[in-house]
This record gives structure tokens, sequence and C-alpha cells, in this order.
């Protein structure tokens, strides 16, 4: 399958890199590793899922040359999902709402997406994924419904999983991963992965404080892109969790703004709540070595 390889993989042979400068910065005793998943065109793990799922549907035979490749929102990886599927030469229909502000409509419009409108602007997720389906049976589409295609997962047990063991001598080097829950795909792949092949290294699920439908809490607005769905995605697996910390939105900020400083890593919010997670484990003694997952980077002119 095709990898996306990050500017970061070029520059030091893989995409793990040691926070020295915040650990230091944060007087912690113990390590902090981040796998750094952002060296596609969005700045997000969403390029190399986006190119991963429409290359496992093709090789299944359910995606065909040219056909119609559809999903729901406008989002990051909505975004991905266009870049990617015009270079396998795919159209790409996207269901949205009238709400997506203008700017974000032409920018995926130039992107290659066609856009199919809802007719209510409040419909609820559901109503917007029935919308999708129902474009992709009208057009003779493929459907990608990446919140909940298992294929999500799939690619970060045979991508992100197996990157992240070997970087870290099979896993050997680190007690904990922590990986924030959006798709939950990232979460899943890596955690089945890891504990098929390691019996020593906890998972460690990130929300936001302020929105905790996965820890069973108040659900609410929040302020960390790419986290906090509302609900608990069906990509998400709780039985390879150990542990799930909620993360207040200021303070993931706080974390992205601090290793920007330290290390000179251009973390963006989500990546910034699994930092503060990885703080949080350490600070409490529960984890000596923690990698985090860092799935996107905060773009700075």
């Amino acid at each position: 399958m095709p990898v996306l390889k990050s500017y970061y993989q070029a520059l030091y042979g893989c995409p793990v890199v040691e926070l020295s400068g915040y650990t230091a910065h944060c007087g912690l005793s113990g390590r902090i590793l981040a796998y750094l998943d952002f060296g596609g065109a969005t700045g997000s793990a969403k390029d190399g899922l986006a190119e991963g799922m429409l290359a496992l549907a093709a090789q299944r035979g359910q995606l065909a040359p040219g056909q119609p490749v559809v999903e729901a929102g406008g989002g990051t990886f909505s975004a991905a999902l266009c870049i990617a599927a015009r270079r396998s030469g795919h159209p790409v229909l996207l269901a949205v709402t009238p709400t997506l502000e203008g700017e974000r409509q032409k920018f995926l419009q130039r992107l290659g997406a066609r856009l199919v409108f809802s007719m209510d602007a409040l419909q609820g997720r559901k109503k917007l994924w029935a919308l999708a389906r129902q474009t992709a049976e009208e057009q003779g589409g493929y459907y990608l419904d990446h919140f909940n295609n298992d294929d999500n997962p799939e690619y970060h047990r045979r991508v992100t999983g197996p990157a992240i063991l070997k970087a870290t001598g099979g896993g050997e080097e680190i007690d904990a991963i922590v990986a924030g829950v959006g798709s939950g795909g990232t979460l899943t792949g890596v955690g089945e992965h890891v504990k098929a092949w390691t019996n020593h290294i906890r998972i460690v699920a990130v929300e936001p404080y302020e929105s905790q439908a996965i820890g069973g809490g108040f659900v609410g607005r929040h302020g960390i892109p790419g986290l906090g769905a509302g609900f608990v995605p069906q990509n998400y697996n709780p039985y390879i969790v150990d542990k799930v910390l909620a993360v207040p939105s200021g303070e993931a900020l706080r974390a992205s703004r601090e290793v920007l400083r330290t290390d000179g890593v251009p973390a963006c919010p989500s990546a910034g709540a699994a930092l503060f997670a990885a703080r949080q484990l350490l600070e409490k003694g529960k984890s000596k070595s923690v990698l985090c997952v860092f799935s996107g980077r905060q773009m700075y002119e």
C-alpha cells in the first residue's frame, strides 16, 4: 500500500521524534516520543488514510476504476479524499449542509469535489450519512463512510501501528501510546496491532474535557478540531483501551504552542491534547516512556 512520506521522515529517517525540549520545559522525569503523522498535503494523518482506504476498497474490487467516491462532510478528511481520489482517477461527491461556509465550499470545489446539499441545514450527522448513502446509490458511487468503515482502522493496523513498533525497537522503548479519538480509526488500528504484538504497552484514548462521549460524560462544544465528535464512533474499539483521558481545550492549545517553541514541532490542537495527556501520565508516575500520535500540524505563515 502506498504511504505518504513526511518531511520529518526524510529529516530524521523515521516519523518518531523525542520531545526532549518539552519534557525539560515541564520538568518531567521520563520520555515523551511523538509519531508525526502529518506530512501530506492537508497537514494531517487524513492524507495517508484517504489514499489507503481507496487502495483497500480497490483491492477488494468494491471500488472500480473511475467510479465516483462519496463521503459525508466537508472537513479535513474530505479535502484529503479529494486529493487522493483525483490522483487515482475517481470523481468525488460530498454530502454537506448549506451551513458549510462559502470559502470552504469553494476550496473543496477547487479540489474537484461536487457538493450535494442537504435540504435542511439543521439535519444531524446521521441524516447527512443517509444523504451520502442515497447519493452513492443514485450515482453508482462508492460510499467511503470513514467514521463507520473498518478500512479506516485497517489502514492503521497495516501502516501506523507497524511503523510505531519499528521505530521503537518493537515497542521495547515505550510503555504507553496516547492517541486522540476523532473517527476512532487511529486509536483502534494502532491499539489492535500493538496489543497483538506486545503485552506491556498501555493504550490511552484522549478526548476533549468539554465533550466526553468516550468516557460517558457530558457532550458539548469544545476547541480541539479533529477530536470529540460528540458520539462514540463505530470504529472505536473500547476493548483495547486501557485508559481514557479528558483534556481541556485550553491545555491542548497551550501544549501545541509550547512544543513548537521547545522542539520546533508544529503540532495542531489535537496533537497538543495527546501531548498534554502524555505529560499527565509522566507527572502521575503512570508511564516512564510514552509515545503520542500527532495526527496534524498547525499551519503557520
